[in-house]
């Protein structure tokens, strides 16, 4: 379960500047690991951009999206109706995390199970093997609308720094998710795996991810990214 919104924005609201942690060090899991079993604040261990859209505008506010091909009629559309994808599928959220999410998770799994997780044997092999590798970052996108299961593999993804260079995902990957609807159409979750430090992007840049759906359109859009808002 993630963290309530307004206690989200509590934590951001009180905390110190956070950064984006590509490698776990024995203080942060630390302070993860806290955070989860209660001796200490919840950690943000990532960035969530909501767009879902109400009364044409996105709930991530003004400038969620941009037009990065196609015209700002792209984004003007998308808002106008939301729901209509006759001329390609709608990202309903973006997640970025790293390797302090995953972290959290098996926190919760052993807190659960009745387990003591330290944050020496979180970094021990055995936790640190199944948490992204050293450097990555990983983003979901949670998309509605696809005409097949098969057309998520059309989506393209990029992620942009301030200095303009495109950074290819190492792979891709996609949750269990997926799910075809009453109107025939499909709903999941796709997952990008970046590697930004070896493009030269800081672990608190602002930066961009570039999305093309799968629609043979000229449409390609931006949804800005804060690496310094988790950890």
């Amino acid at each position: 379960m993630r963290i309530p919104l307004l206690l989200g924005l509590t934590l951001l609201l009180s905390a110190p500047a956070l950064a984006w942690v590509p490698k776990l060090d024995e203080p942060t899991a630390k302070k993860v690991i806290d955070g989860v079993y209660g001796r200490g604040d919840l950690v943000m261990t990532y960035q969530t951009v909501d767009l879902s859209v109400k009364d044409g505008k996105f709930a991530a506010g003004e400038g969620a999206v941009t037009a990065f091909d196609g015209g700002p009629q792209c984004v003007a559309d998308w808002l106008a109706a939301p729901g209509d994808t006759s001329q390609g599928s709608r990202l309903l959220n973006v997640t970025a995390s790293g390797q302090a999410d995953q972290l959290y998770f098996q926190a919760i799994d052993a807190r659960d199970s009745f387990k003591n997780l330290r944050a020496a044997d979180a970094l021990g092999a055995t936790y640190a093997g199944a948490r992204l590798a050293d450097g990555e970052l990983r983003v979901d996108i949670q998309v509605s609308g696809l005409p097949t299961e098969k057309a998520r593999d059309a989506y393209r993804t990029r992620m942009r720094g301030p200095d303009g260079k495109m950074i290819d995902p190492v792979r891709r990957s996609y949750v269990a998710d997926f799910k075809q609807g009453e109107n025939g159409k499909w709903t999941g979750t796709l997952v990008y795996y970046f590697k930004p430090l070896e493009a030269g992007l800081g672990a608190s840049d602002r930066v961009e991810l570039l999305v093309r759906t799968e629609a043979d359109t000229s449409c390609a859009y931006s949804v800005g990214l804060n690496l310094g808002s988790f950890q």
